[in-house]
């Protein structure tokens, strides 16, 4: 029996382990940053080239106002990372990554991460030859439900231009005013500050944006949904009082009424008004969604996908509000790439729990760099069926299109004092 016993245990040595059987192996070659800004947005798309000869990946690493600190860190540290690695493993490696500078990461290796995850979630869908949405559960809708923008400095200017945007289809509109205020701070006079410094005048703010509201109800009726970014930029009490104000006119949600150092007054703000509330977009770490969610203090998760490391991260978010009555509602704004579009429409035509999405018309110049981006057409997103996420980049394109400094630019109060978004 032992002789049999040694035999067989011979044999098993020179068995393929089951999670080795089946396609290929297919392994990390090379790794890239690819910078570029042909809309003047810095954007940081991370290549992986693999061991197959034409198959590689594409993901969205887009952090604008630190984007040579996040090709440094694709460059410097996720390539060693990477090569020599398993493309299947995906979950293995974005835990490996997270963990792998020790102190869990921030902005920086958080926006790198993304990258290398939607990276290799492209990789497995080309490989399986299905758009990624597949390989999330298929379609729980026909295409995506998306939001533009109206702005103006009159309330009758937004009006206009939320009819606009209408009659070209769109069901859902975020709103802002450039009016309400002067025009220059008391600080700008004395010489304080920097240039490019910008003032808001909170008094005027918050006497303009219900006037906006009531407004564009009366011009454009109740079909409409509205929404408005409060953007963190006033104190917790005023936010409190503008969401109350704005109440009546039925707003679809307003957007982060508070900042991230203001988090404890949720509670608060759950208990004193029964506005919608969109929450997450200065969130780096998924683990900050956890009690704020599991205590139901806002509707929509409202998170940049990849400060907070990509598609994988994003799905485990989204599941999570699924047990709570939380919707999605993505950043999409021009700082996210169009490759980082596409993956936001991929996860939004899975999930249930779908709420809207932000989108943005793409410039020739960007359609160009980036052939296949998201379409849209009368109020809905749509994404190519090609397989994995769709997009692709034309390198030789986006080099013409070189990344340049840009930092947030500050807003400060009539006294000089910044304002905090």
């Amino acid at each position: 029996m032992g002789l049999f016993g040694q035999s067989r245990a011979q044999g098993a040595v020179g068995e393929t382990p089951n999670y080795g059987r089946g396609m290929a192996k297919v392994t990390i070659r090379d790794v890239k940053a690819i910078a570029t800004a042909p809309n003047r947005a810095n954007l940081v798309v991370v290549k992986i080239e693999t061991s197959e000869p034409g198959l590689y990946g594409l993901g969205c690493a887009t952090f604008t106002q630190r984007a040579g600190a996040v090709v440094t860190a694709i460059e410097k540290y996720l390539k060693p990372f990477c090569i020599g690695k398993d493309v299947d493993n995906i979950e293995d490696m974005w835990n490996s990554f997270y963990i792998d500078s020790y102190w869990r990461n921030g902005p920086v290796l958080n926006n790198a991460i993304s990258g290398m995850d939607q990276a290799l979630w492209d990789i497995k869908g080309k490989r399986a030859n299905m758009p990624v949405y597949q390989l999330l559960g298929g379609r729980s809708r026909f295409a995506v439900p998306a939001y533009a923008g109206a702005g103006g400095s009159t309330p009758e200017e937004v009006a206009e231009q939320v009819q606009q945007r209408m009659e070209q289809g769109f069901r859902y509109v975020r709103m802002g005013t450039s009016g309400g205020g002067n025009a220059q701070g008391d600080f700008q006079a004395a010489g304080y500050g920097y240039a490019g410094d910008r003032y808001m005048d909170i008094p005027a703010y918050l006497r303009t944006m219900p006037k906006v509201f009531e407004t564009v109800r009366k011009v454009c009726g109740d079909e409409i949904e509205l929404m408005h970014d409060i953007h963190e930029k006033i104190q917790p009490m005023e936010a409190i009082t503008l969401m109350n104000n704005i109440a009546p006119y039925r707003p679809f949600f307003l957007e982060d009424p508070v900042s991230p150092e203001n988090m404890g007054w949720f509670k608060e703000i759950r208990q004193s008004t029964n506005v919608p509330i969109a929450m997450g977009e200065l969130f780096n770490n998924i683990n900050e969604f956890l009690e704020p969610m599991a205590n139901r203090y806002f509707d929509f998760i409202r998170c940049h996908i990849s400060q907070i490391g990509g598609l994988t991260p994003a799905m485990k978010v989204a599941r999570l509000g699924e047990w709570f009555g939380i919707r999605t509602a993505w950043h999409g704004p021009a700082d996210v790439s169009p490759v980082g579009h596409a993956v936001h429409a991929h996860i939004d035509t899975a999930i249930w729990n779908f709420g809207v999405q932000e989108i943005r018309d793409f410039t020739d110049a960007e359609r160009e760099v980036f052939p296949g981006a998201p379409t849209h057409e009368k109020g809905y997103i749509h994404i190519n069926e090609n397989p994995g996420i769709g997009v692709d980049i034309d390198e030789k394109e986006a080099a013409k299109y070189p990344i340049s400094y840009r930092g947030y630019s500050q807003i400060r109060k009539a006294d000089g004092t910044i304002i905090r978004p």
